[in-house]
């Protein structure tokens, strides 16, 4: 797809803007209208991983409950969109990022193809994870829990948007392995104290994973959690691999930062004893 030049007047911009703006909603139209026909295969895969906690139809699938048939609608297209955004989300995130890509300079344009087929290689990486690991352990806890007492009705509202939420977080938490490597490559947190507070960034990792998980489950946050880390670990790594360079360089500059402030604190101690003297 076309890159438009860094030097265009207001107008033009704009104009390129609305075209981006178009070529996105049409992608996303056209996806949302095929998945709505496909809907009820697509709702049927969703379920797979947690169909041995659904009452079964007289084909032996999988049976979701809808209490009124706009809550059918409303179920139908809900997938749709969903399975439109994330099958167009090349195209989106492309549009979006080819935008601003006039801006960079040469220098950091060559960054773009890799930091792209990387961010949609760890969502769908993510997105897979959840859905054959994550998915059957965590609603076979949540359904344990109303053992003796209570009857689940699998409501299909509710179903397919908790699967919806788990897809996507687990999705955008596994681009973790490309924050660090940018974090390292532009020096906001040089890697030494990337290592060095791995107490700090698992506790983060923690919250996180309890906040990201989209129900009340200390096995899905769990599970988020050892997956974070193995993926934070992984990232490191492959970081002083590849910037192996950077990263001595950004050592050096670190010592000599720690040495320049304790020659400096040394210096204010000795001027704090003269005046007491």
């Amino acid at each position: 797809m076309p890159v438009g030049p860094a030097r265009m007047p207001l107008f033009d911009h704009l104009g390129e803007l609305r075209m981006r703006l178009v070529r996105i909603v049409a992608c996303l139209a056209v996806a949302v209208v095929v998945f709505y026909m496909a809907s009820n295969t697509v709702a049927q895969f969703l379920i797979q991983p947690i169909g041995d906690f659904f009452p079964k139809g007289p084909d032996g699938m999988p049976l979701l409950t809808a209490i009124d048939p706009f809550e059918s609608f409303s179920v139908r297209f809900k997938i749709a969109f969903f399975s439109g955004l994330v099958a167009t989300s090349p195209v989106i995130i492309w549009q979006i990022l080819a935008f601003f890509l006039p801006a960079l300079k040469p220098s950091e344009r060559r960054w773009f193809v890799p930091t792209f087929a990387a961010a949609v290689a760890l969502f769908i990486f993510g997105a897979v994870f959840c859905y054959l690991i994550i998915l059957n352990p965590a609603f076979e806890w949540l359904t344990d829990q109303a053992a003796g007492f209570a009857q689940i009705l699998p409501r299909a509202s509710s179903y397919i948007d908790i699967i919806i939420k788990f897809e996507l977080g687990f999705g955008l938490a596994f681009e973790l392995p490309l924050i660090v490597f940018y974090l390292v490559v532009f020096n906001v947190v040089p890697y030494k104290k990337l290592r060095a507070s791995w107490r700090v960034v698992y506790v983060g990792l923690m919250v996180f994973s309890a906040v990201t998980t989209p129900d009340a489950s200390p096995v899905t946050m769990l599970l988020m959690f050892a997956a974070l880390i193995g993926l934070y670990e992984a990232s490191l790594l492959i970081s002083r691999v590849v910037l192996s360079s950077r990263i001595k360089k950004q050592n050096a500059d670190l010592e000599a930062e720690e040495a320049e402030e304790a020659a400096q604190e040394l210096a204010y101690q000795k001027e704090r004893e003269a005046k007491k003297s």
